[in-house]
């Protein structure tokens, strides 16, 4: 899926929140908050509202405290 993406992200935008969840679900931390402050950087649709902190896409990064740095700075109190 990945390697997908990647093509096509050559082509076409792909959301950095999208980007996220897949790292997230290959357990690659690191990346996902790699793309994590992209799309807050970019204020990224995909990261408004409170899907981040409610979503459970995002419960294997819950535990990390980048994740509650990122809410804070959303305002999304975790």
């Amino acid at each position: 899926m990945l390697d997908k993406v990647t093509q096509v992200s050559k082509q076409k935008f792909v959301a950095a929140d999208a980007m996220a969840q897949i790292y997230t679900g290959l357990g690659e931390k690191s990346k996902a908050f790699e793309w994590l402050e992209e799309g807050y950087e970019r204020r990224s649709l995909g990261l408004g509202g409170v899907g981040l902190k409610v979503d459970p896409v995002w419960d294997p990064l819950r535990s990390d405290p980048r994740f509650a740095d990122l809410l804070h700075r959303m305002n999304l109190q975790p």
